[in-house]
């Protein structure tokens, strides 16, 4: 048998794992086949490799449950080995999202871009969260470019904070275009994987791919659209509050950001963080948590995650 041990950082160990360690007993109920054993704030799993990696998927899982809720139940245990069961058997097989300019198939790659794609078939807003690498603005571009190309929506917006240039954009030479591109370059080079170059200028020229800062969003209401904010970590409260209220019907919204890139003052709240906590109780919204198993980057920007996350857990 192999063994993994897992160390918690950061956590109040009677709210994860619950009084006499009961969450625990949940999990290992559900093993039978596998050791697990929490002991300080150390979990030690044995078993195979195909268990210790389930097994240590849904501890990731109940951890993103733990820092956004504060506390894990034996319920919550049951309920996350459930629905990994469910989302591996429902998702295993490839889905293809759109066919790429050059005849590559673009595809979710992991089972958290798996869960993206899911979240934004169930609900009409989803907040898609995770490090850099993770392919949460990939895959959301893709999701987009599909629903134009099945004429389920008319049009696809994409916008995002310009905070470098404290979104006065006017000492910039060139129209809105020009000024806003250099900002939202990462979605161009996604949406050139996707669509033909002279067809996404003839989409860019006749309004059906509009591109523009967050703040020329303010009184409009996007109908029959997909709509893309992107770097929301990046927006205040009152931004993300002014966004979120442009839906109109017949509209899908996927907002993604990185807790761990907030570039605004230190005195100011990210929007993006607060809108997490204000709206994770309502219904009918979806939010997905990426982390450094989804990175889909050159291998080493997994190691840089998690080198910077253990260094911030030290300071």
């Amino acid at each position: 048998m192999l063994e993994k041990i897992i160390t918690l950082e950061n956590v109040s160990l009677v709210d994860f794992l619950g009084i006499e360690n009961q969450n625990i007993k949940a999990l290992s109920d559900a093993f039978p086949d596998s050791k697990i054993v929490s002991r300080g704030n150390e979990i030690r799993i044995k078993g195979t490799a195909p268990q210790i990696l389930k097994i240590n998927e849904i501890l990731s899982s109940l951890l993103n449950h733990y820092h956004e809720y504060g506390k894990v139940t034996d319920e919550n245990v049951k309920d996350f080995v459930t629905n990994e069961e469910k989302i591996k058997e429902e998702l295993g097989k490839t889905q293809v999202l759109v066919h790429g300019t050059k005849g590559t198939k673009i595809s979710p790659k992991t089972i958290n871009q798996k869960k993206l794609v899911k979240a934004v078939e169930k609900n009409d807003l989803v907040f898609a969260i995770g490090p850099a690498g993770t392919g949460k603005t990939y895959v959301s571009v893709a999701l987009a470019v599909r629903a134009l190309k099945n004429k389920e929506v008319k049009k696809i917006i994409i916008t995002r904070p310009a905070v470098e240039a404290g979104e006065n954009l006017g000492f910039l030479p060139g129209d809105l275009k020009e000024k806003i591109d250099p900002y939202l370059r990462p979605i161009y080079d996604a949406l050139y994987d996707m669509i033909p170059a002279e067809k996404l200028k003839y989409y860019n020229e006749n309004g059906v791919i509009e591109i523009a800062p967050l703040a020329y969003m303010r009184g409009r209401t996007l109908n029959h659209a997909y709509v893309l904010l992107d770097e929301a970590q990046n927006t205040t409260p009152m931004q993300i509050k002014m966004f979120l209220t442009r839906m109109g019907p017949d509209s899908k919204v996927i907002v993604t950001g990185d807790r761990s890139q907030v570039d605004l003052p230190k005195n100011q709240t990210s929007g993006l963080i607060e809108a997490v906590d204000v709206l994770k109780d309502t219904k009918s919204i979806g939010f997905v948590e990426l982390d450094d198993r989804d990175v889909v980057r050159h291998k080493l920007v997994k190691s840089i995650i998690q080198a910077y996350k253990k260094y911030g857990s030290k300071k």
